[in-house]
């Protein structure tokens, strides 16, 4: 167990912790030793979800161990969704959601209940668990499913890892025909016309996204890229390879650690997008990419997080119900006329809400902008569109959150108190606690 400086993959608000990167089965005697811990995976949480600051940072990288018979995986929960696509796909199976990376554990991906570009069509990936493994604050081990102690599975699908750490989870696969996306790419004038659009395709796609100008002003306000796509059957690839499962993803650039603080600014960005809007397609455009090009594009940049400079990026990620989607064409209004250099910025449809205490996704629209710190007047404008969403039913993504009041949080997540006291029932004394809990008074 060593001391380090940890932060999320937004490289903000870095905390000192002790890091232990303990072996599966010292799990429950590390819990039972440790006053004050909490589990990270592959840091991919975006802000301070998977941190303890003066306590235990418990890395689970080191539990890799899988199997999948037909349709259904278990998984030790520290295992990539890399490694598991790596064997699953050439065996015809898919994950039931991947997110924008592929570098995230499996225990990750339940604790922060990832959703992808599916969530309209299959929801999130919690929805698809049979069971977990959970090693609880007095050290002992429980498995818990939707049917079998359900207040702690559905207080630890989306519970952020306060109510224990998973260690092995068992989940459904979709099967496939072949390791490609049968794509259908169009670009879009204004939010409206993409909007409407994206709506039509909830009924004609399993996934969608589209890519947002956040810099376009007046008439091109709202400006967009729409990806849509399926799994590729067989009979949709163009030429037969040999192999139509095989997978392979590579990182083939990697971005310099040290990049110099306003690299990304209002005229770099600007002009990025410009290029990115014009080289899309004005009509639909049909085409087959494999797995890993159209769901991890980013993956492909080795630390690619290092190209918003020392201080870091926020990403805001926020739902609302689709009675409130004039809020999406609100927040793209106040980040465009403030013009706030947002580099990344996605919406996506959702479909209905599962039974996660604290699972972020319900039905209706999320966007998600990435924007680098330190930029002029940016927390008094987060701050106030925290405000129009909590007005507007909405709530804000912890797995991405590091900066929110916790004024907001009852009336973001309703069901507060009762995942509260599932939480008391199982930890009754706080032993995991992350910076993020105690930041939101969790």
């Amino acid at each position: 167990m060593a001391e380090q400086l940890l932060a999320g993959w937004g490289r903000t608000a870095f905390t000192q912790t002790k890091v232990d990167e303990c072996l599966v089965g010292d799990v429950q005697q590390l819990v039972k030793s440790t006053s004050q811990l909490i589990a990270r995976g592959l840091g991919r949480g975006y802000g301070d979800c998977a941190v303890s600051g003066g306590g235990t940072t418990v890395v689970s990288t080191r539990w890799d161990e899988q199997k999948s018979v037909g349709g259904v995986a278990e998984i030790s929960a520290g295992t990539s969704l890399e490694s598991v696509m790596r064997e699953i796909i050439p065996t015809g199976w898919f994950v039931p959601v991947s997110p924008g990376t592929r570098f995230v554990s499996v225990g990750g991906a339940v604790a922060s209940d990832i959703h992808g570009k599916n969530h309209h069509a299959d929801g999130t990936f919690g929805s698809h668990v049979h069971s977990l493994t959970v090693v609880t604050a007095d050290g002992s081990e429980t498995i818990c499913s939707p049917v079998q102690n359900p207040e702690l599975f559905w207080a630890t699908v989306g519970g952020m890892g306060l109510t224990g750490i998973i260690t092995k989870v068992k989940f459904s696969l979709i099967p496939i025909e072949t390791a490609f996306i049968r794509s259908e790419k169009s670009r879009f004038g204004d939010l409206d016309s993409l909007m409407s659009a994206m709506i039509i395709a909830d009924r004609k796609f399993r996934y969608s996204v589209a890519w947002i100008d956040m810099l376009a002003v007046g008439k091109k306000m709202g400006r967009s890229v729409l990806s849509c796509g399926d799994h590729a059957k067989l009979n949709e690839l163009d030429s037969k390879p040999d192999d139509p499962l095989h997978y392979s993803a590579k990182q083939r650039v990697s971005a310099p650690k040290k990049v110099p603080g306003g690299l990304l600014n209002r005229a770099s960005v600007a002009a990025f997008n410009e290029l990115w809007f014009q080289k899309s397609p004005r009509k639909n455009r049909i085409g087959i990419e494999s797995i890993s090009n159209f769901f991890h594009p980013l993956d492909g940049v080795k630390n690619w997080n290092h190209i918003y400079g020392p201080s870091g990026f926020v990403q805001y990620q926020f739902v609302v119900p689709d009675e409130s989607a004039h809020v999406i064409k609100h927040v793209i209004e106040r980040f465009s006329s403030t013009r706030v250099p947002a580099f990344l910025s996605v919406l996506k449809r959702f479909g209905e809400q599962n039974l996660g205490m604290l699972s972020f996704p319900s039905k209706g629209w999320t966007l998600a902008v990435d924007v680098p710190t330190g930029v002029q007047g940016l927390a008094e404008l987060l701050d106030e569109m925290d405000e129009v969403v909590a007005s507007e039913n909405g709530r804000i993504y912890l797995a991405k959150d590091s900066r929110m009041h916790p004024k907001y949080l009852h009336q973001m997540y309703p069901r507060l108190e009762e995942f509260r006291k599932v939480r008391a029932k199982y930890d009754p004394h706080g032993k995991f606690s992350s910076n993020l809990s105690r930041r939101l008074e969790l």
